[in-house]
């Protein structure tokens, strides 16, 4: 499952093993406990099965002559409540499609417990929340837990399909392990935080298959506006029965019923659930998991951006970007002495250190253990961490405490150094003096690093009306510094959890969508209040639990994606309404006249399509009616095609294109099927 993008590939649309069990739902589907959850269609339902019924009675009553018709439209409407069901049961079955492959990788993993100061080698289907367990080398990680002890190299690729292992260790926001990873170097003791059937895994099975789904207040609306257009139309084919009876001409129910299937919105009423699922599917292929279509179409209304800084913005980790040595100092010879001082660090800032050296100056690390090193660690008494070498003491760490090192070694600080040591934290940077003894050699800028594509992604955002507001604990100097660097909007300072939480209500109170971005423990309460919540897989339990979406490649810059699908979802739904009412309107002018052109015939002047007879006109509307949910499958599954437009100019564009489309198009497509019927006389 390894890949080099962060996408997610795409499951063909028309892949047989879907098509296959989509086929068979549609059938699964006709039950109308199911049907009832979707007004429009169960009246499709009710009417096929009551023509049905009358075709019955005319066969074995002997009434041949009306066989044929009620047949054909029977069928036709058997077929357009299939279609609806099978168009439902596609975007599902993309969904049950990748969930069987994320079963694939859970196996009987047998784990490694610690009871009483033993290790136990048990099934991991038996790990119960609590119980701890050690991972070494190779080994696959038994369940969901925090790493407590140690620190290892995972490869994530059976979860989110990237190859490149990530670092867990405990403490801090990369302690949440996921079981089913596997640990490619070291070892780490993990605390398990789920039960069997509670698992990170579990719940992504649970969601890509889509079968919880639930509607979105949004979508609630439409479909009590769509029962409400299926109640006048109801009624408009009741009061046509009269009308008939005036007119000398009669109106049976399979034409009755024909009709009204043909006048209420049974195209958005068959793709509207496709719709919504086809909306999780798509961030699905983008390795984001939606624990609700709710927070899916959130995301396209978000207003206002929240975004944690250390891990979300950054790389989380403050990387050395810079030698600065001090007059008299070559700056090889700072970097060699950085070298050395780092070379037993573990700590990142250590290893970039190292790798800076090597880069820069084409340092290679050493091996000190037979030179009899002696290495000094980090301490928070010494704020030093070094190393004593062949008589030499070098040291790195805060200025304030390598100036008392120098002077107890008999050395003075440079006035240059405070000035060095100034800039850097002006900028938000930290720096690390490096002194040999009684000489101070420079200084090592060390930086956030912020993350690649973030503050292109940020300018798209801000063009599609999105205000990007970073929250940090940081001081404002160096919040300040980031801001500018990454392109936000707008920062708050030494911020608290109650700080975020507060600003997400603020933002709220004024009627505006947040959505919040963060990874760790402290972002949970505002993860949990914004109205669309993006946990960083890489982050913690507490974090993933929070957010109603997880973003399995802990990249922030996806939320282009999340909010364009958010869009994309919004305006498909608003678009194929649109082209469904004025479909419907379309074939209310094309049919009535053709029906009644005998009883009154000044309707013939409206006749504009001269439709063969009443009864080729009803058939041809159904058959048409049937006929363009099928066609319209795709686009609700792929979605109509997102461009960052205001709402205005949205609202022309669907009106013009699927506006007027709706009304061309059925006028197009029953003429030529009456065609067809009159000449394969069917009617």
């Amino acid at each position: 499952m390894a890949r080099n993008s962060s996408e997610r590939k795409a499951t063909p649309l028309w892949e047989p093993q879907i098509v296959k069990r989509a086929a068979l739902d549609s059938l699964t589907k006709l039950d109308p406990r199911i049907q009832a959850r979707n007004p429009v269609m169960f009246v499709v339902e009710v009417t096929a099965a009551a023509v049905t019924l009358i075709l019955a009675r005319d066969i074995f009553g002997g009434r041949v002559g009306l066989v044929g018709f009620e047949l054909q439209i029977a069928l036709w409407l058997w077929f357009t409540v299939l279609f609806a069901n099978f168009a439902e049961a596609m975007a599902e079955g993309r969904g049950k499609a990748q969930a069987d492959n994320l079963r694939k990788t859970r196996t009987e993993t047998q784990a490694t417990l610690l009871r009483d100061g033993h290790e136990i080698t048990v099934p991991a289907t038996s790990l119960r929340r609590g119980d701890l367990v050690i991972v070494r080398a190779g080994g696959i990680i038994p369940g969901d837990g925090e790493v407590i002890e140690g620190v290892a190299a995972v490869n994530e690729a059976a979860i989110t399909g990237e190859s490149a292992p990530v670092i867990r260790e405990s403490g801090g926001d990369r302690s949440a392990v996921t079981g089913g990873t596997t640990v490619i170097s070291d070892w780490i003791k993990v605390k398990i935080t789920a039960n069997p059937g509670e698992t990170f895994l579990d719940r992504m099975i649970a969601l890509v298959e889509g079968a919880q789904r639930q509607k979105t207040p949004n979508e609630i609306a439409l479909s009590i506006l769509l029962a409400g257009l299926t109640i006048i139309f109801m009624l408009v084919c009741v009061s046509l029965y009269p009308f008939a009876l005036y007119a000398g001409t009669t109106l049976s129910l399979p034409v009755e019923v024909a009709l009204l299937v043909c006048l209420i919105p049974t195209t958005i009423g068959g793709l509207l659930s496709a719709i919504g699922i086809a909306g999780m599917d798509r961030l699905v292929q983008h390795n984001v998991l939606a624990m609700s279509g709710r927070a899916v179409e959130a995301a396209g209304d978000v207003d206002t951006l929240l975004l944690d800084k250390t891990g979300t913005i950054t790389l989380g980790n403050r990387m050395a970007t810079e030698f600065i040595a001090l007059p008299g100092v070559a700056a090889q010879e700072l970097a060699d002495a950085a070298q050395l001082a780092s070379l037993a660090d573990e700590t990142p800032e250590g290893r970039s250190i190292v790798v800076l050296a090597k880069n820069q100056y084409n340092l290679r690390g050493r091996e000190l253990a037979e030179k009899e090193a002696e290495f000094i660690p980090f301490s928070a008494q010494t704020r030093m961490s070094g190393v004593n070498l062949n008589g030499r003491r070098i040291r790195k760490g805060a200025a304030d405490m390598v100036a008392k090192f120098v002077a107890q070694a008999g050395g003075k600080v440079p006035p240059e150094l405070t000035a060095i040591v100034q800039d850097i934290a002006r900028t938000g940077g930290t720096p690390l003096v490096v002194a040999d003894g009684p000489r101070a050699l420079g200084v090592i800028h060390l930086k956030d690093i912020i993350k690649e594509g973030i503050r292109e992604r940020f300018a798209r955002l801000r063009a599609m009306g999105l205000k990007t507001v970073m929250i940090t604990g940081d001081n404002p100097l160096t919040a300040a510094a980031i801001a500018r660097e990454s392109g936000v909007d707008d920062f708050r300072a030494e911020a608290t959890p109650e700080t975020k939480l507060r600003l997400i209500r603020e933002e709220q109170a004024e009627g505006k969508l947040v959505a919040m971005i963060g990874d760790g423990t402290n972002d949970a309460p505002a993860l949990a209040q914004a109205d669309v919540g993006i946990a960083m897989n890489a982050g913690t339990q507490a974090a993933r639990e929070a957010g109603n979406m997880v973003d399995l490649d802990s990249n922030p810059t996806k939320i282009m994606e999340v909010v364009e699908i958010g869009k994309q979802l919004l305006i498909t739904r608003g678009a194929l309404t649109t082209f469904s009412i004025a479909n419907d309107v379309a074939k209310y002018f094309a049919i009535i006249p053709a029906m009644f052109v005998l009883g009154y015939p000044e309707l013939q002047a409206l006749n504009i399509m001269h439709l063969a007879t009443p009864q080729s006109a009803i058939l041809s509307a159904i058959i048409f009616n049937a006929l363009i949910i099928v066609a319209l499958i795709p686009l609700a599954l792929r979605g109509v095609a997102y461009r960052p437009l205001g709402a205005a100019a949205i609202l022309t564009r669907n009106l013009l294109i699927y506006g007027l489309g709706g009304v061309i198009v059925p006028f197009i497509g029953i003429k030529l099927i009456d065609l067809a019927v009159a000449a394969l006389h069917l009617a």
